[in-house]
């Protein structure tokens, strides 16, 4: 089991993902934003990280980039 976070602005890919994932037993966690995804992240220390590229605030290339500088992740 294992806890991922789910990174996206579109709820139906986020409602997807969560319930596939739940149903094998994961623990999900999900953002609608790269902000609230790295607020998130830094929160829970997922043991993965599904990112959407193009979303608002934050891209998921700029959140990939706060999470490599981020040690504690």
């Amino acid at each position: 089991m294992a806890k991922i976070l789910v990174i996206d602005d579109d709820p139906s890919i986020v409602q997807i993902l969560e319930f596939m994932l739940n149903r094998d037993g994961h623990i999900v966690f999900v953002a609608g934003d790269g902000q609230e995804g790295l607020e998130r992240a830094r929160q829970e220390h997922p043991d993965l990280i599904l990112l959407d590229i193009m979303m608002p605030k934050m891209d998921g290339f700029s959140v990939s980039g706060e999470l490599f500088k981020d040690a504690s992740l």
